[in-house]
């Protein structure tokens, strides 16, 4: 028996077994923050319990086809965004901006890959962060650590955790969506006008004369469809843009789970089939603090329909990738997986190919989709303190995982950065040459530095220039024409 809307009924479910939206209480946890004021807790979750879902279960089906697309090499994965969204961020200029820089990284990454790009923001609700610890120092004193606006502020007056925030991050996530959409809706992305996307934050004219490049490609591709009558497809005019986050504060994933039906039409006499959507975004991930095989996270994400990201890093045994695939995605649904390597340029070589044969040689040959996080790896900090990445050891790593999927015959299947379409200077190098004298410029992030929209920008071409070289190579860039 399972509950629709507060009715007992036999509905056929597809979900885990013995698994509930709180069976995650049962087992340990980590990065658990403890509320001072349970009722306080429960009232805010109660809240959260009665309003409707931030994501349809149609857009996380449509995802999921997308990405069984990715996993069997015919897509590339373009996932992007702040480190820790902030709920100022949410402001349609700030909205628009990233908006427009994954469309534009996009489209140049679909002329260098000759593949369809599928685009997932780190926006519209990544509001929570783990940290090493629940308490730092600031200015020689002890204070609670900040784990991101949904748990606590960043100003020293607002370090106490507050339940009412988890309804605020859903206020501002919904938001944040309705304005993608509506961005979207307008024309923002209509591919018959690929120049009135902006160039004017591009100063480099080595990187402004490529971008438009390849939007003059585009263009003359469109002017011939057109010619022959073949440009009146819808999807000439609109994009997808999925939204995604990390699911580390459970109390929120857990009161925007829903069972709900899979949206598709039974066969005949095929009874409805209903799961369990996590409708706080369409793609979840854990981290590389959170994916413990016996603990809460893991717990939870295993009986959602949503797809799943696993940050899979040097800490990560061999022999634990089997066994999360294994609890995961029993069912070994395609694309449902995906695997987000993050190690640091320096150590790629080292761990990648083992990670890479544990799985390939297995059952799940062919299931998962294999991304690179290029930034986690390589945050260091400078003599004056403070957290930067360089530009050279993002791409390098970017650079070696390319190299080692093709020598395992492997397919790396998307990127996952951390950006922002603001004129940052958190991360050195690229063709700006930021040193670090330039870092205090306008370092804004409350987390992990970002690239900025230059260097953002200046990466996607890099990717796309590899696999330019690698089709001249193989003799497949004719494709294109």
């Amino acid at each position: 028996m399972a509950s629709v809307n507060g009715v007992q009924t036999n509905i056929p479910i597809n979900t885990a077994d013995n698994w509930k939206p709180d069976s995650w209480r049962s087992k340990p946890i980590k990065q658990c923050p403890e509320y001072p004021d349970i009722k306080a807790l429960h009232k805010a979750t109660a809240e959260l319990d009665q309003l409707p879902p931030i994501v349809h279960p149609h857009e996380i089906e449509k995802l999921k086809q997308s990405l069984k697309e990715v996993a069997e090499g015919k897509a590339f994965l373009l996932q992007g965004g702040d480190c820790a969204e902030l709920f100022d961020y949410c402001r349609q200029d700030a909205i628009e901006s990233k908006l427009k820089l994954l469309l534009q990284m996009s489209l140049v990454l679909i002329r260098g890959t000759n593949r369809k790009v599928v685009r997932i923001g780190r926006m519209a609700g990544q509001y929570a962060k783990p940290r090493s610890s629940p308490m730092e120092t600031v200015d020689g004193k002890q204070v609670p650590s900040f784990r991101g606006d949904i748990l606590n502020g960043f100003d020293l007056s607002e370090r106490e955790l507050d339940p009412q925030r988890l309804v605020k991050a859903y206020s501002y996530s919904a938001a944040t969506l309705n304005c993608i959409r509506a961005a979207i809706s307008s024309g923002i992305a209509d591919l018959h006008r690929p120049m009135n996307w902006e160039l004017g934050h591009v100063q480099d004219e080595r990187l402004k004369a490529k971008y438009s490049e390849s939007v003059g490609f585009l263009t003359e591709a469109l002017r011939f469809m057109r010619t022959i009558g073949a440009d009146k497809a819808r999807n000439l005019e609109t994009v997808d843009i999925y939204t995604s986050h990390e699911g580390l504060l459970l109390e929120y994933e857990q009161s925007l789970t829903r069972l709900l039906a899979v949206p598709r039409y039974p066969a005949e006499g095929e009874t409805q089939k209903f799961e369990y959507y996590d409708t706080s975004a369409h793609f979840i991930w854990i981290g590389d603090r959170t994916r413990q095989i016996d603990h809460a996270h893991v717990e939870f994400i295993r009986g959602i329909a949503n797809p799943i990201g696993v940050k899979v890093g040097p800490t990560t045994p061999t022999s634990d990738l089997l066994e999360l695939l294994r609890t995961i995605n029993p069912s070994r649904e395609v694309g449902k997986v995906t695997l987000i390597t993050r190690y640091g340029a320096a150590k790629v070589r080292e761990l990648l190919p083992a990670h890479i044969r544990a799985v390939e040689s297995s059952e799940y040959r062919g299931t998962v989709i294999w991304q690179c996080d290029p930034m986690h790896g390589n945050t260091r900090s400078v003599s004056s303190g403070i957290k930067t990445r360089r530009f050279d050891d993002i791409f390098s790593e970017l650079q070696e995982t390319l190299a080692v999927h093709k020598e395992e015959g492997s397919y790396l299947g998307g990127m996952h950065l951390e950006l922002t379409g603001d004129a940052v200077t958190e991360c050195m190098g690229g063709s700006q040459n930021l040193d670090e004298g330039d870092l205090s410029t306008n370092y804004t992030s409350h987390c992990d530095p970002r690239l900025n929209e230059k260097q953002a920008l200046e990466m996607a071409f890099l990717v796309a220039d590899h696999y330019l070289e690698e089709r001249k190579v193989d003799g497949t860039v004719q494709d294109q024409q």
